[in-house]
Order: structure tokens, then C-alpha cells, then sequence
């Protein structure tokens, strides 16, 4: 009798530490689903009232498309976007994709840095000079037109494309950058956006990986985007850049075949989604 009074007095202070640490981890589960829960519900909201500050630089970027700039005082009115010259409409959601011209694949700003080159004469320094505003700073004329074009697409479905090898070879290095571990938290894209139900503070992470609606689709299809944490409309290009710094990686150059690729990879991810740009973020 005695021995079976042993046991179920071990047992007990077994059970009860096991049961506390299990109602924790449950305790621990929802609150972090309602924070979550409560982040989600302030940007929807944030996103419903309307009247985001990234209209100003819409409206800029539209200025800056039909003003006459540069050594050859030319607009970027003839600036193939991949639908033919001047066509804006549409164009961003098609992007990245290869160009016969340049023999490469572009994004929006690495074509439009192209464009500032061929159509109205600016250097490649000049043309992407300063390409990222500072924090709560004022964005840069690039910037405002990325910004422009990106949202004269808004409301069409993402349809970038895989038709040839050049395209095809940019998604696939894409994806290597994306699951490469390295620097000194031996981190990669994936470390963050590959499992689903992740977050940071009260940020939701995305799944890229994943091509659902709530995979790459909810986070490609949202930008370019005004981040309110930054105040300051921002691009993709800045988001990748972003990331790297966050991983400790040496900072990609602007426009660099590193960061297309993974623009491309997490964009071909996408296809299929709705574009809902500019939107707010934290």
C-alpha cells in the first residue's frame, strides 16, 4: 500500500508540472494568435479607410512620366515597360520578365534606370542615384515613378512570366538565393518565409514558399507599399534590401541580378493574385 502511495505522489509531481507547462504553452499559443489576430485587423483597416500618403507619390511619379528631363530633355512617354512603348497599363504586373533589348530580365526600376539611360540621357549613376529614401524621409523621383507604374496595375492579376530560358533561369536562382544560408546568424529568406503561422513582434510572416491566398500571394501582391514604421512609401527593391540588412548580409547593389532573382522567384510565387498596391504595412 505503502509503495502504491509513492507512486501516485510521483506521479502527481510529475503530472502537475507537465499540466502548468502545457497550460502555458496554450496560454502562450493564443496570445500570440491574438496579436497577430489584432495586427491583421489595424491594416485592413488602415487599408479600408483609403487616403494613403503613397498617392502623393503616384501623383509625383505621373508628373515625373510626362515631364521632360535630362540631357536629351526627352519623357519616358516611349519607355517599353514589356507591353510595348509607353504602355504603362498593366505593365508592373508582368514584371520581371526578359527583354529582347537588353538581353536580360528586368524588374521596374533596374527597366527604368534603362530608360532614364536610353530615352532621356542620364548616366546609370545619375539615373539611380540616391534609389532609397531615407526613413521618414521624401522618396526619390525613381521611387515615384516605380510608384506610378506599379499602381496603374492595381486591381490586375499577377502574370509574370515563364516563357523562355533567361526567365525561367532567373526563378531558379531565385529560389537558390532564397534557401541560402549565410552570415553570421547563418540565416537565409527561407529562415523567415518558408512555415506558415510565423511572426516577428506583431507582424505576420508569410509563407513565400507557398503559393496560396495566404502564402507569397498576400505579401507580393501588396507592394509597393507605404510601411508605416518607415513613413515612407517603399518598393520591392527596398524590401530586399531590407532583408538583407535584417539577415547581417552584405548589402545587394541596386538593381543587382541577386535581387531580381528573388523578386522573380517570390513574384512567379504570386501569379495568379490580385494586386492591391500601394497598401499600408506596419
Amino acid at each position: 500500500m505503502r509503495n502504491r502511495t509513492k507512486k501516485a505522489a510521483v506521479l502527481a509531481g510529475v503530472a502537475l508540472p507537465v499540466m502548468l507547462w502545457a497550460g502555458a504553452t496554450v496560454q502562450r499559443a493564443q496570445a500570440a494568435e491574438s496579436i497577430t489576430q489584432q495586427g491583421n485587423a489595424y491594416l485592413q483597416l488602415m487599408n479600408e479607410m483609403g487616403g494613403n500618403p503613397a498617392d502623393f507619390n503616384i501623383d509625383d511619379g505621373k508628373k515625373l512620366w510626362t515631364e521632360k528631363r535630362g540631357p536629351k530633355n526627352a519623357s519616358l512617354e516611349q519607355c517599353d515597360l514589356g507591353l510595348g512603348p509607353g504602355v504603362v497599363k498593366g505593365a508592373y504586373a508582368q514584371l520581371p520578365r526578359y527583354f529582347p533589348d537588353t538581353k536580360k530580365v528586368q524588374d521596374l526600376e533596374s527597366r527604368l534606370v534603362y530608360c532614364m539611360e536610353t530615352l532621356q540621357g542620364f548616366s546609370a549613376k545619375e539615373a539611380d542615384k540616391a534609389p532609397f529614401a531615407k526613413e521618414g524621409g521624401n522618396a526619390s523621383p525613381l521611387e515615384n515613378i516605380a510608384m506610378y507604374v506599379a499602381h496603374e496595375s492595381n486591381g490586375m492579376t499577377i502574370a509574370i512570366p515563364q516563357s523562355n530560358a533567361a526567365e525561367k533561369l532567373a526563378y531558379e536562382d531565385g529560389k537558390k538565393l532564397f534557401f541560402y544560408r549565410a552570415g553570421p546568424f547563418n540565416f537565409s529568406c527561407a529562415t523567415c518565409h518558408s512555415e506558415k503561422d510565423k511572426r516577428i513582434k506583431i507582424s505576420a510572416l508569410p509563407d513565400l514558399v507557398d503559393n496560396g491566398p495566404n502564402g507569397a500571394r498576400v505579401s507580393y501582391a501588396t507592394w509597393p507599399a507605404y510601411p508605416n514604421s518607415q513613413g515612407v512609401a517603399r518598393t520591392l527593391e527596398w524590401r530586399m534590401f531590407a532583408c538583407f540588412r535584417q539577415q547581417r548580409f552584405p548589402a545587394p547593389k541596386f538593381t543587382s541580378n541577386a535581387v531580381i532573382d528573388l523578386i522573380t522567384y517570390m513574384g512567379v510565387n504570386s501569379n495568379g493574385a490580385t494586386l492591391q498596391t500601394p497598401s499600408f504595412k506596419r
